[in-house]
């Protein structure tokens, strides 16, 4: 009986810890599959308004492929010249995204669990043998 009780005592928190890093795991494979994508979606646009829709499109697939909201996330894009699209220039792409933590609620009154922030960034560059672009 004594076992038994230490072994649940144990097992419950080893248990909630592999589901906390494996949440936390995947909310870092959305921000750096996120971020990634949004640079190569901002780089092969025809224009800057079109570039920016597309890299918030591609961080809602990311986000979604690894179970997390929309509003988990935040981007911010970058540009090294302006206009953005200038070929040979740099754009930069930063993602952060708030993993909650499972089975946690949040403080009284919030109705949002706490969360754990994780970020990736990534960089491209225009083509340099491309026309400037908008």
């Amino acid at each position: 009986m004594v076992e038994a009780l230490l072994a649940i005592l144990l097992l419950v928190p080893l248990v909630y810890l592999v589901a906390v890093v494996g949440r936390v795991q995947a909310g870092t494979f959305a921000a750096g599959t996120a971020a990634r994508e949004a640079v190569r979606a901002v780089v092969t646009a025809d224009s800057a308004a079109q570039g920016a829709a597309r890299a918030d499109a591609a961080v809602g697939l990311a986000l979604r492929d690894q179970g997390l909201p929309r509003a988990a996330a935040t981007l911010d894009l970058e540009c090294e010249h302006q206009p953005c699209l200038t070929p040979g220039g740099d754009i930069a792409a930063v993602v952060q995204v708030a993993v909650p933590l499972p089975f946690v609620p949040g403080p009284i009154g919030t109705g949002a669990p706490p969360s754990i922030r994780v970020e990736a960034a990534h960089a491209g560059t225009v083509d340099r043998f491309r026309a400037v672009r908008g």
